[in-house]
């Protein structure tokens, strides 16, 4: 069964960091598009930060650009999402997602994560 794994998430005060994990079974990420979303209450999905299969080319949205870092442990299988400098407005559902194609820059993914909630308050 093809299966994406989140973990990591939780309550930290703004500047603080956090690290999502998602482990894959079933498939073997290397060979994947990966990505990283979220949603916020009321708000619709939004690309976080994603790696394209075809040349390994990142994206990060402009509200993550030097705080987050994507990347993924090809011996354990699993992406993560290093984030830092945390700040309310980041607070939401965090998935993260596999893809068959070679361009990350898209909505739709083969594969999803359950999310994950990050919550960042004081």
């Amino acid at each position: 069964q093809l299966q994406l794994v989140e973990s990591g998430g939780g309550l930290v005060q703004p500047g603080g960091s956090l690290r999502l994990s998602c482990a894959a079974s079933g498939f073997t990420l290397d060979y994947y598009t990966i990505g990283w979303f979220r949603q916020a209450p009321g708000k619709e999905r939004e690309r976080v930060s994603c790696i394209s299969s075809s040349d390994d080319s990142t994206y990060y949205a402009d509200s993550v650009k030097g705080r987050f870092t994507i990347s993924r442990d090809s011996a354990k299988n699993t992406m993560y999402l290093q984030m830092n400098s945390l700040k309310p407005e980041h607070t939401a559902v965090y998935y993260c997602a596999a893809d068959r194609g070679d361009w990350c820059r898209k909505r739709n993914y083969n594969y999803w994560g359950q999310g994950t909630q990050v919550t960042v308050s004081s």
